[in-house]
């Protein structure tokens, strides 16, 4: 049997990948385009919901400006890089290759016995449904959520399900 990417736990994450990429561009077009087309008074009162208010000098109202799409090229960056991380662990999760059968497994190309299972730590098996595998000097995670059939794999290696 061959471990096969959880198909929710693939939609969540391309949907959470798609939504910070989108939010990104919002975000730089917002930096890039939209708020230095606008006049420093225009953009606080957009952003705020009212013109400036006595005080208000045109020196302030341009650091207000300046900071605002400073700010804009921040979310821009996070929302890129909250993008990457999750969508490269995604692809890291689809890549993961994990086959078994009676006489052993296969991770990663490498075949292997049972009796190479050095230890099995499953404390983390009830809450997240999350085993390790010791394998002497490799470590290899099987995560339930992120793949079908680990529960089958761990019934394979004598754990109760």
């Amino acid at each position: 049997m061959k471990l096969s990417l959880n198909r929710e736990y693939f939609r969540n994450h391309l949907f959470v990948t798609v939504l910070m990429a989108a939010m990104s561009a919002w975000f730089a077009y917002d930096g890039f385009v939209r708020y230095p087309s606008l006049d420093a008074a225009a953009l606080y009162e957009k952003i705020e919901g009212a013109a400036p208010g006595e005080g208000w000098t045109q020196a302030n109202l341009e650091a207000f400006k300046r900071q605002k799409i400073k700010t804009q090229h921040g979310f821009a960056l996070l929302a890129l890089l909250a993008s990457a991380v999750v969508g490269l662990r995604l692809l890291k999760s689809a890549r993961f290759s994990f086959e078994f059968d009676d006489d052993g497994f296969t991770v990663g190309g490498e075949r292997r016995q049972y009796s190479d299972i050095k230890s099995i730590d499953d404390r983390d098996w009830e809450r997240k449904g999350i085993m390790r595998l010791d394998l002497g000097g490799r470590t290899v995670v099987l995560d339930g959520w992120h793949h079908k059939g680990v529960r089958d794999f761990r019934a394979k290696c004598g754990r109760t399900a």
